[in-house]
This record gives C-alpha cells, structure tokens and sequence, in this order.
C-alpha cells in the first residue's frame, strides 16, 4: 500500500543508541512506518546515508536496528557510483523513505547530480512515505541552517522544496539554531516555517501541516513568521505525545 496523500514526517528524531545495535528506531520510525498502512508482510524501508557520505558503517547501523524491528531494508547509496540501477524504480518500490543526517549541502548537490531529486518527487507523489532526521527533515523543504559548511550555521534555500516551508531543527540542543532560523525569517532569506525541538517530528499530507508530534516528554514545535514590524514571530505549536 501506499498513502492516499503524499506524505512527508519530518523530524529531529526516530532513532536513538540500541540495546543490542548500534542504533534502534524510536517512536517517530515507528509512526512513519505505520502510515504506509502494511498489513501482512514486513514494510519495504529504503534508507538514504548521502548527507553521511554514503559511511558503510552509517549503511550497517541502519541494516541492523530495520532487521530487528522487522523491516525490509533496503539502500540507495550514490558514491562512488549508485548502487542500484534505476533509482526511481527503487524508490517506488517502497513503503518507506528513510533520510540519514549529515550534510544537507552536500546531499542536495548529489541528489541533484544523480536525478535523486527527481526521483524523490515522483515517490512522494505516489504516496511513499519520506521521512528522515537533520538533513533528512530540512532537504524536504525549500531550506533551513546548516552546519554543512562549517561549526557557525549557515543557511541552505535550495531544498527540495516538495514543503513550500523553511525548516529548523535540533531547535532546543545546538544554540545557534534558533537565533539563526529566526533571522534568516525576519531577512526574508528563508520563508517562513516550522521548527523542532529533539524528539519532535512534523507530519505533512500534501503540502499542509497536519500536526505535530513527539516521542520524548516536554519537547516543542514551533511556527516562526516574519511580523509586519520585519521580525521574526515564534509560536508555539500543539504537540501530540506518542
């Protein structure tokens, strides 16, 4: 099965150290998996290390934590060369699509150069579920602030942009991304968007915001709006507890 809407979770989250594994899916995996709705058989779950270099370690800790929750993972990697022939073809084979963190820059740049863009768009048309953490939460926007070039934040405007919003994450653990997110709003060099604290993911169906959701207590989400007066406005959003 797939979604009867193009659905997107994006999220600060879904993954935390295992017992047994170097890395297991949390609450916001989970909630991704079970929106594509699979009945009867293992769910088809592709993940994408590009924004970590395509690190076999990063590819084997994903294999690990999918075959103890009882997926049926899969890889698309695109250095040195793609690993799979048709990259849409895979894609579209899944139920779904599992963005690792890293370098949003330095993925947008290879998607770009592999058709994995194109690619992505015709899976989330079809109703796969896109989901991912960091750069695997930004990369479906329109952008956000990056680390990707380096310790001070920069920002990134040349996502995806399947989500006509900007995106901030790790919003309450690295403190240069909410004066950072908030000015480029107010400068008018992101639209506007919505932020994550750690934990917290954004659920969208089509291109609305349908809610946002957390697997850890305490944790928000935020809308950031450029004001009439050309300053950033932060609200607050309700969050759902998984």
């Amino acid at each position: 099965m797939t979604t009867e809407q193009p659905t997107i979770l994006a999220t600060s989250g879904g993954i935390r150290p295992g017992a047994r594994t170097r890395w297991e899916f949390s609450e916001l995996t989970d909630l991704a998996v079970d929106l594509a709705g699979i009945s009867g058989r293992a769910p088809k779950v592709c993940f994408l290390g590009t924004a970590g270099g395509d690190d076999s370690a990063y590819v084997s800790f994903f294999y690990e934590a999918a075959v103890a929750a009882g997926f049926a993972p899969s890889h698309v990697a695109v250095l040195s060369m793609p690993n799979v022939a048709d990259i849409t073809e895979h894609l579209l084979a899944q139920d779904v699509v599992w963005v690792g963190g890293g370098s949003v820059a330095g993925l947008l740049a290879l998607w770009r150069l592999h058709g994995v863009d194109q690619a992505m768009r015709a899976a989330w048309e079809a109703g796969v579920v896109l989901t991912g953490v960091s750069a695997g939460s930004i990369c479906w926007h329109v952008g956000g602030t990056t680390d990707s070039f380096g310790p001070d934040l920069r920002v990134v405007s040349d996502g995806l942009a399947l989500l006509p919003f900007s995106n901030g994450v790790h919003y309450d653990s690295e403190e240069q991304r909410r004066p950072k997110f908030q000015a480029a709003i107010a400068s008018g060099e992101l639209p506007a968007g919505y932020a994550t604290d750690d934990g917290v993911g954004l659920l969208y169906r089509g291109t609305e915001l349908v809610e946002a959701v957390s697997e850890s207590d305490g944790k928000g989400a935020y809308e950031v709006r450029r004001g009439e007066d050309g300053q950033a406005v932060e609200t607050p959003l309700d969050v759902r507890r998984l």
